[in-house]
């Protein structure tokens, strides 16, 4: 593919995600919030919103995933793609800005378009549950197709790192209740000693990480409940990065 055609290809991304929110308003030159954040206006279907024009520290990456044009400079078609995709993932605040919560979102949303990028994963079994914790992605593969996923999962925090392996799920339990934690942990599917893959009442992008188990989206965990049985197999690899 030449460089134009990826340019247009972007900018035709980014015409179908920016008229997700609506028309772009620009209010005289840009300006700064109390903060000292650079700032643009967008009105919305909702009203009018705040969207930050700094760059962000993933901002190269999340362009790409966005197929926009990537030349690591935020700008106020740039935040109008990322605001819709925020939008879309229920991310708040939807400020359009590169941080770590909205890579690990365009990485999702790039790794669905995008299945073949879905790699690494070498399990044993014939079933094989795969958990990426560096982009923060779990999908499920049988003798090397992928059969459910990718979408998005939570992995431990700082002291209570996700063990990386190859693993077996050993006890199943869907209404399973932490005393350690004193939570609910729904669909739990056991893999490596007290950690599972479970459901999360959580927002899946929220920061911290789990403590040590595999949060997922309720519906997801709830989709993936009856595709598992005890004895398939768990492979955790990567490395989380934020808190």
């Amino acid at each position: 593919m030449t460089k134009r055609s990826r340019v247009r290809r972007g900018r035709s991304r980014l015409a179908a995600l920016a008229a997700m929110v609506g028309s772009l308003i620009v209010t005289g030159a840009p300006g700064a919030s109390a903060a000292g954040t650079p700032e643009v206006r967008l009105r919305g279907d909702e009203g009018t919103v705040m969207c930050r024009l700094s760059t962000g520290p993933y901002q190269r990456q999340v362009e790409k995933f966005l197929e926009l044009p990537q030349d690591g400079k935020q700008s106020a078609e740039d935040c109008a793609a990322i605001q819709s995709m925020q939008s879309a993932y229920g991310i708040s605040p939807a400020d359009g800005y590169a941080g770590l919560v909205s890579h690990r979102a365009a990485a999702l949303d790039w790794a669905m378009r995008n299945p073949a990028s879905l790699t690494g994963c070498a399990g044993r079994s014939r079933l094989v549950v795969c958990v990426d914790q560096t982009r923060q992605l779990v999908w499920v593969q049988r003798s090397g197709e992928i059969v459910f996923g990718p979408v998005p999962a939570r992995t431990g925090m700082p002291g209570h790192r996700t063990r990386n392996g190859s693993y077996k799920i050993y006890k199943r339990v869907e209404k399973f209740w932490s005393s350690l934690y004193n939570a609910p942990m729904p669909f739990s599917q056991f893999f490596d000693r007290g950690e599972a893959l479970h459901a999360s009442h959580r927002p899946i992008f929220e920061e911290p990480g789990s403590h040590g188990c595999v949060n997922l989206r309720y519906e997801d965990a709830r989709t993936l409940w009856p595709m598992l049985r005890v004895g398939d197999g768990v492979v955790v690899f990567g490395k989380r990065e934020g808190k």
